[in-house]
């Protein structure tokens, strides 16, 4: 690691208060869990809210005692690096928290591009990975150690899109738009059949490449076309806004959908009143009696440091490491493979509330989908409302 690369890290553990590495006096040994997320571009805000949730699991965890397996209690230490949201990044990051850190869990990991490259390292040399990553080829009985920490297009899409349809009956013909990667080429895909089965027409699919930053054109092909719908898929806040943004000063006033949309705030910094009215698939809202004071808190703390409500995103940086504590517990064993194969078979208490293990038989194969619930929510008047909760069912 170069001087500059360290100065950076630790840099950032003190921005993000990295609270998971605070030595608790009862335990013996640290587990290091690596992190791969965008901590800089248009998803930082995913990337910095993940690992603050990362590290507060972690705290919460080392503060109660650590991991028991046998007559030892390890802590948990999270380690950042930032992929970028791309490939060559991802597989810097990969090659070194694999090979430098030595890690042998990786607590979370962002974009199915910088997620594959992770992946052909961590399966073929032990690591157990979770990843937030949306492709279902990074899935399935040929990947027995990678599990899925957050909803994906096939958990999302069949909830959000129908809700939409419904909502707006008048609505008969889309346009969509996605980032040109795996990520957003595998959500186009599975979002393009689920508007189809709805009965939508879709006038055109779209993508762009991550890191523009002039939408006007865009915007401009888009509200040519007047669609009554315009679905930005998988696109980050910071482009969604600024997408929406543009649309609203060529007039276009139709029905707003972002299916990985994750909160207001975001969208609100680049797209201003522009993005009043949009759905989304996974962010969470945190006012209503049926918040815990639990949840409460940590997402108060959370908007103070990143500035942003906790999404799904965030969250399932911190169910992961509940989920890596009660596999540990169960295998008895820190040893990757053996964690991993009795992780299916766990369940363990998400960030949600509820207590929850895994699935995904039906969709992928194998049981490595976190059973989580699927959560439409819509801008009102500038506030996050939760409009519908679906709890999954399937094997």
């Amino acid at each position: 690691m170069t001087k500059a690369n360290t100065v950076k890290r630790l840099a950032l553990g003190v921005a993000l208060g990295l609270m998971g590495s605070v030595a608790i006096a009862s335990a013996q040994e640290t587990i290091k869990l690596g992190l791969s997320a965008p901590l800089s571009g248009g998803g930082a805000i995913w990337g910095k809210g993940s690992v603050f949730m990362c590290n507060r699991a972690a705290s919460e965890i080392n503060e109660a005692g650590g991991v028991k397996v046998g007559d030892t209690s390890y802590n948990f230490e999270c380690v950042a690096y930032d992929n970028k949201y791309n490939a060559a990044e991802g597989t810097k990051v990969a090659q070194t928290l694999l090979n430098r850190e030595g890690v042998k869990f990786i607590g979370g990991s962002l974009g199915t591009a910088p997620v594959k490259a992770m992946q052909s390292l961590t399966e073929r040399q032990g690591v157990l990975l979770f990843t937030t990553a949306w492709g279902s080829s990074i899935k399935g009985p040929k990947y027995p150690l990678t599990f899925t920490q957050m909803n994906t297009p096939f958990e999302i899409l069949p909830n959000l899109i129908p809700y939409v349809s419904e909502a707006h009956p008048e609505a008969k013909t889309l346009a969509m738009l996605n980032p040109n990667d795996a990520s957003g080429q595998e959500t186009e895909e599975v979002a393009n059949k689920v508007w189809q089965d709805t009965g939508i027409e879709i006038l055109t699919s779209d993508f762009y490449e991550r890191g523009t930053t002039e939408f006007q054109p865009i915007a401009t092909r888009l509200a040519a076309l007047d669609p009554d719908i315009i679905d930005l898929g998988g696109s980050p806040p910071a482009d969604a806004g600024a997408v929406f943004r543009e649309l609203d000063a060529l007039g276009w006033d139709g029905v707003k959908v972002v299916e990985v949309g994750t909160g207001a705030d975001a969208l609100k910094a680049t797209g201003g009143d522009a993005v009043e009215g949009v759905y989304m698939g996974a962010a969470v809202s945190f006012a209503g009696d049926d918040i815990s004071d639990h949840q409460r808190e940590v997402n108060e703390e959370a908007k103070a440091d990143i500035g942003e409500s906790l999404n799904a995103i965030h969250i399932g940086f911190y169910d992961s490491v509940y989920a890596l504590k009660a596999a540990m517990e169960k295998a008895q064993s820190v040893d990757p493979k053996e964690v991993a194969e009795v992780m299916p078979d766990v369940t363990f208490r998400t960030f949600y509330g509820s207590e929850i293990g895994f699935y995904g038989v039906d969709s992928y194969g194998s049981k490595q989908q976190m059973q989580l619930p699927v959560i439409v929510t819509q801008i009102q008047d500038g506030e996050l409302v939760e409009l519908d909760r679906v709890v999954p069912s399937g094997k």
